[in-house]
């Protein structure tokens, strides 16, 4: 166990992690010269495709160093805030930590964040600074704002660069002498914490995770703490490129299981392994409940795909343990899941995994946050839909969700970024120089307002340099209503949205403008009306396509061709009773990028 190191990276998004990890690997002569490729560790085609990391991913990889051998355990994490989830999981199963800085960038909100995960697990924390080679590099001003964020010494902050390979024996040196060995009792009853898991169409759920205490051996009969079922443990290993079996691990050790469960939910990510004739006192204490941020429903494009999309959604889930959702019904779309997400990156992501690994074509609903309504009755009623909201006359008040956000940038775009959060309803609590080219923001704002389209324009405003970063912190009470879609009088629930009344007029108009493009003209005219409770704020109409049933009349009297118009419209009026408005999928999505 001394010759064992487990540690993760941890950075802010596109500092390069993913790039270390490679040289790493190269080094370690983990992957071989031919299968060497960028991102190797990122193995789906998305994360290649956004150059992203959205899955952590755990690999083991041998180092000789002054003539002994050592086992090194690396997870490597994602950095975008939508993906925390993953990195808390991947601290929780560490010793220690490569804190990775970009030398053109310094430090950003997201490294902040990932650096306090770290510490409040103890972690042994590694600065290094990273992309030296690059010409725009601040070594000495990002060295000095390491040692003010973590205190350390100048001499313990290393210099590197993960694409030219300069300083990786140094951080090899650190990873042996700086983080621990993992402690544990290889005799002890068997303590092993899932950090994660996949589905495997062949061989049902695959299982990772670490061993705190005691040996597990190939054939064993397990059990698990949580859920209480007992499996036999038919192939145990541990993570190269590829699962490599082995006849049985140890304490400290980080590896993989194949019970040959096909039923993904009896996996639980955060849950205990143990032995089943000699099992532990009690489970480890795993992972915090993941808290979803964002809301939205997702339906099968066609209703006979439902039980197909709960499939795709329970092995997702497997790989994906911050993804939540429980079945709904919606009048316009028929039956499908009401899913929570850590933010819209995550909504996106899922979205298109389903479409990619699972052929499933969803459609989903305008993403929302989880309110609470309080009734004049004194009952305290969760609002995720806005279905859900109760009766306006029974209404004494709804709060909604408050976040603290970091906002770290230039002083040059101090102004607009302002502009942006106080447009938000955003109040500012601080604002703090971290050095003369780094400025620190923080506002309380709601989620709400956040979900939509604030990263993409607090990143567009500041030209790609302001750094994101939030927590919840409550609740508030707001003027919040809820707005109603109707197309010729009837509620589209779907697109309906709990909105600040402040801004449900330029929404509704907007809205209604949007469903004008996207709604084909019928032979009947259609009203679109954006209504809150039996008040219309705003309407567009799409007007029917008319035949010229005065073309055949020539001359005669002006009232043969009133006689021709009348009969028409009454026929117009009975077709726009019996006809139906079909609404395209693309206007469901069209809602979330009303700003275009």
């Amino acid at each position: 166990m001394k010759n064992i190191r487990n540690f993760c990276i941890i950075a802010h998004i596109d500092h390069g992690k993913s790039t270390l990890a490679d040289r790493l690997l190269e080094v370690t002569q983990t992957i071989s010269q031919r299968e060497m490729q960028n991102q190797a560790l990122d193995d789906m085609d998305l994360e290649r495709e956004r150059g992203i990391t959205i899955k952590s991913h755990a690999i083991q990889m041998d180092f000789i160093h002054k003539d002994t051998s050592y086992v090194f355990n690396l997870i490597d994490t994602p950095g975008h805030v939508d993906f925390s989830y993953e990195v808390s999981r991947a601290i929780a199963a560490c010793e220690g930590a490569l804190l990775l800085v970009d030398a053109t960038q310094g430090i950003q909100a997201q490294t902040i964040s990932n650096l306090y995960l770290a510490l409040e697990h103890d972690l042994e924390i590694i600065p290094i600074i990273n992309k030296i080679d690059m010409d725009g590099a601040m070594i000495e001003e990002v060295a000095d704002q390491i040692i003010d964020l973590i205190g350390c010494e100048r001499e313990s902050i290393i210099e590197a660069s993960g694409k030219t390979g300069i300083g990786i024996d140094a951080i090899f040196d650190a990873i042996i002498n700086r983080i621990p060995p993992p402690k544990g009792n290889p005799e002890a009853p068997l303590e092993a914490l899932i950090f994660d898991s996949m589905y495997n169409s062949f061989r049902g759920v695959i299982i990772y995770f670490r061993i705190y205490n005691g040996t597990i051996k190939k054939g064993d009969r397990i059990k698990f703490v949580n859920t209480g079922k007992d499996y036999y443990a038919d192939e145990i290993g541990i993570l190269r490129m590829n699962l490599e079996p082995r006849n049985e691990l140890s304490a400290g050790n980080v590896g993989y299981l194949i019970t040959g469960i096909k039923e993904s939910r009896e996996v639980k990510v955060g849950d205990t392994v143990t032995l089943y004739s000699r099992p532990c006192a009690a489970g480890i204490k795993g992972f915090e409940d993941v808290k979803p941020m964002v809301f939205a429903g997702i339906y099968p494009m066609d209703s006979d795909d439902f039980e197909d999309l709960r499939e795709a959604l329970a092995k997702l889930q497997l790989n994906d343990a911050s993804l939540t959702y429980e079945p709904e019904t919606s009048l316009a779309l028929g039956f499908g899941f009401r899913c929570g997400f850590l933010g819209m990156l995550h909504l996106e992501i899922v979205q298109e995994r389903l479409e990619r690994e699972f052929e499933m074509s969803v459609i989903m609903t305008v993403p929302q946050v989880s309110y609470w309504a309080y009734t004049t009755r004194g009952e305290q009623l969760q609002v995720r839909t806005p279905s859900d909201m109760p009766d306006p006359t029974n209404l004494d008040r709804i709060e909604e969700p408050y976040i603290k956000a970091q906002i770290i940038t230039k002083p040059e775009f101090i102004g607009s970024i302002m502009t942006l959060c106080i447009d938000k309803r955003g109040q500012l609590v601080n604002q703090m120089y971290l050095s003369e080219s780094r400025v620190e923001l923080t506002f309380n704002m709601p989620l709400a307002e956040i979900v939509f389209d604030f990263y993409d324009k607090l990143k567009s405003i500041s030209k790609g340099y302001a750094s994101f970063d939030y927590h919840m912190i409550g609740f508030q009470a707001g003027d919040l209503v809820k707005m109603d879609i109707l197309l010729n009088g009837e509620k589209v629930d779907a697109l309906s949205a709990i909105i600040h009344r402040s801004k449900a007029y330029d929404f509704g108009k907007k809205m209604c403008k949007k469903l004008r493009e996207l709604i084909d003209r019928q032979q009947f005219m259609i009203a679109i009306q954006a209504a809150i409770g039996a008040k219309i704020i705003a309407r567009e109409t799409i007007s029917a396509f008319r035949k010229d049933v005065t073309a055949k009349c020539y001359g005669g009297d002006i009232t043969r061709k009133r006689k021709l118009l009348e009969k028409q419209k009454k026929g117009k009026k009975k077709m726009r009773q019996v006809g139906n408005v079909e609404v395209p999928q693309q206007a469901f999505l069209a809602v979330l990028k009303l700003d275009d």
